[in-house]
């Protein structure tokens, strides 16, 4: 069944109401009818069944048959601080970690970072990267939507994350797997989980010993040197697999 995604201002407690590029999606593209039935989500804490009842003014109506269970979003909020990479390798970040469970994705502008946005390009491109994240969530059918953070400084990351139970830094001077295992374990549900990836060019040390400082812990993600646009992905997918699998005994 199709999920659609709409403001929850338009969500009431018996219709729902889908519009802007949507509509013109169900209508023209789908060329769904009334009668065909629907999930709609707002994105945040609230999805629902439908069932077209009709087509007007810019607007698909529907009426609510039942509310939807929750049953896509991971036990713990897993926040990945991704260093701005080059090129639009920050939309394919963004994409696949939305598919693999991430709550939110806060860009960071580290000191070795190519890429320099000003706040026009910044709006611009934080505009564009929600739309992907959006994208990636009706795709993979999850009933919250991502939301990717305005651009931070790394000192304003490392404040914003403060109080998060859960803090890692993945780093390429780390050694060993078991501290990494013991990490993915401790994490509760509830919890809200900070991850820091680094750029092309890696963290200072400097910064890795502010981090440490501010409650991150140094992990390795394996004896392979990984590109930064797949060491969050890698992460995401371990912490995944804990838990869910976790849930599953």
């Amino acid at each position: 069944m199709y999920l659609f995604f709409t403001d929850e201002s338009l969500m009431g407690p018996e219709t729902v109401r889908i519009e802007g590029e949507d509509y013109n999606h169900i209508r023209n593209v789908l060329r769904m009818k009334e009668g065909d039935q629907i999930r709609v989500s707002n994105g945040k804490d609230r999805c629902v069944r439908t069932t077209i009842t009709s087509f007007s003014e810019g607007a698909v109506c529907c009426a609510i048959l039942s509310e939807e269970p929750d049953g896509t979003e991971l036990p713990a909020r897993i926040h990945l601080f991704q260093c701005l990479p080059k090129a639009d390798k920050m939309e394919t970040v963004i994409q696949k970690n939305v598919e693999l469970g991430v709550a939110e994705i806060i860009p960071v502008a580290s000191h070795r970072c190519v890429v320099k946005l000003d706040a026009k390009k910044a709006a611009a491109k934080t505009e564009r990267w929600n739309s992907i994240a959006e994208s990636a969530a009706k795709q993979c059918k999850r009933l919250r939507i991502p939301q990717v953070a305005p651009v931070m400084r790394f000192e304003e990351a490392l404040r914003y994350a403060a109080g998060f139970e859960r803090k890692a830094i993945p780093y390429e001077n780390a050694e060993g797997m078991t501290a990494t295992r013991r990490f993915a374990e401790s994490i509760r549900p509830g919890e809200d989980v900070a991850v820091f990836i680094g750029p092309e060019g890696g963290f200072e040390e400097a910064e890795v010993e502010a981090a440490k400082a501010a409650g991150f812990l140094p992990l390795s993600l394996g004896r392979r040197i990984l590109r930064t646009e797949t060491a969050g992905m890698a992460f995401a997918a371990m912490l995944v697999y804990e838990l869910e699998s976790r849930e599953e005994e």
